[in-house]
């Protein structure tokens, strides 16, 4: 049976998660309306991706039988200077995913549960896959500066993600 300490603290990173996902919308949205239709559409599978994520936490805390308990959801920043500054800021946020994560794993361990600490090796996983793309295409971004075509170069490898 899980604590009612980490059921609450999982609660918060499935608000968290939410808010991820709001982000990412937010954040294709800008992109569309920048006319950077490739860079949406791999925001948006991100958007998709965050909200599975909440989801995961929510059906184990129903399988551990704790309650899932929804907040409200903070409003995202919604426009960004421009590509490069937008996936800065994804890089940023991941990273503070990935502290959260570790908050969360450093708790299960404290508490000796090992069921929690199971499920949250695959989150871990997925946070170091998530800087790791955020990093590649921040760098992809920078060594466009200043040239038009390779920035539509950039978009189009964006769009290019399957989700």
């Amino acid at each position: 049976m899980i604590s009612e300490k980490m059921a609450q603290a999982i609660n918060t990173q499935i608000n968290r998660e939410f808010y991820s996902a709001f982000l990412y919308l937010a954040m294709a949205s800008d992109a569309m309306n920048k006319g950077f239709k490739g860079a949406a559409k791999w925001l948006r599978i991100q958007f998709n991706e965050e909200q599975e994520h909440a989801l995961k936490f929510a059906k184990y805390l129903e399988d551990q039988g704790a309650k899932v308990e929804l907040a409200a959801i903070a409003a995202p920043k919604t426009e960004w200077k421009d590509l490069l500054d937008m996936f800065q800021d994804t890089l940023a946020h991941e990273k503070k995913v990935t502290a959260w994560i570790n908050e969360l794993n450093t708790l299960a361990i404290a508490e000796k549960d090992y069921a929690t600490q199971n499920m949250l090796v695959w989150f871990i996983n997925e946070q170091i896959e998530e800087e790791g793309n955020d990093q590649d295409i921040i760098w992809m971004l920078e060594m466009s500066a200043g040239s038009k075509g390779a920035l539509f170069m950039a978009d189009r490898t964006l769009g290019k993600r399957e989700g």
